[in-house]
C-alpha cells in the first residue's frame, strides 16, 4: 500500500509557524523584562536541573539578531518537513531537540548557557538531506540538494568549534536529524498490516 502523504499538512504547517510565533513572543518578553531573565532557561551543561532546560532552550534566543538568523531556515525547512504531515514534523522536531539538547548537556563547557533554535535548524537540514538519500525519491533528493546548495557552507562552518557559538548544538542537532530520518525511513518501509 502506498504511503499517504500528509493529509494533515495544514496542521503541520500551523505547528511550525506556531513554534516561530512562540519564539518571537518569548524573545519580545525577554527583551522587555529587566535583566533578560528568560536567557537563564538555556541549557546548563552537566547540571542535573539543566536536563529540563533541553525543552526550553531551542525556543529562547540571545537577542533579535540571533532569532532572525534562525527564523528563516527554521521556517523554510520546517515547512518542507511539514508537507509530510503533523506526526512527521512533530517527531523530527522532538527527536532532533532531544538529541541536540542531550549532546550539549553532555559535552558543552559547563561555564556557558546554551540556547537557540540552531540545533533544530541543523537537525532539519540533515533530516532533509538524509531523507532524500534513504528514500531515493526524486523530489526528496531534490529537496536535500537544495538544502545543501542554499545552506551547505554555513552548515559546515557551524559544525566547527567557534567562540560564542554552540557548535555542540549544531553537531548533535545534525546527528539528531540523521537519527530521525533513519527512524522514520524504517517506519515507512514497514509493510502495512493485513486486515
Amino acid at each position: 500500500m502506498k504511503e499517504r502523504i500528509g493529509g494533515d499538512r495544514g496542521s503541520a504547517l500551523q505547528l511550525v509557524f506556531g513554534l516561530i510565533v512562540f519564539m518571537w513572543a518569548l524573545e519580545t518578553i525577554d527583551h522587555l523584562a529587566p535583566g533578560r531573565p528568560l536567557d537563564d532557561y538555556g541549557i546548563h551543561p552537566r547540571n542535573p536541573s539543566g536536563l529540563l532546560e533541553i525543552v526550553s532552550a531551542p525556543f529562547l534566543h540571545v537577542g533579535f539578531g540571533h532569532l532572525i538568523s534562525n527564523t528563516v531556515p527554521f521556517a523554510v525547512m520546517g515547512a518542507a518537513i511539514a508537507l509530510g504531515g503533523l506526526a512527521r514534523v512533530a517527531l523530527v522536531t522532538g527527536i532532533v531537540g532531544v538529541v541536540s539538547g542531550l549532546g550539549v548537556w553532555l559535552i558543552a563547557p559547563s561555564n556557558e548557557v546554551h540556547l537557540g533554535a540552531s540545533g533544530l535548524v541543523f537537525g532539519y537540514a540533515s533530516y532533509l538531506v538524509m531523507r532524500g538519500i534513504l528514500s531515493r525519491r526524486l523530489l526528496e533528493l531534490a529537496v536535500g540538494v537544495a538544502v545543501v546548495a542554499i545552506w551547505g557552507i554555513g552548515l559546515l562552518q557551524g559544525l566547527l568549534p567557534q567562540e560564542r557559538i554552540s557548535w555542540q548544538a549544531h553537531l548533535f542537532g545534525a546527528i539528531g536529524g540523521v537519527c530521525a530520518a533513519s527512524i522514520l525511513a524504517g517506519r515507512r518501509a514497514e509493510p502495512a498490516a493485513a486486515t
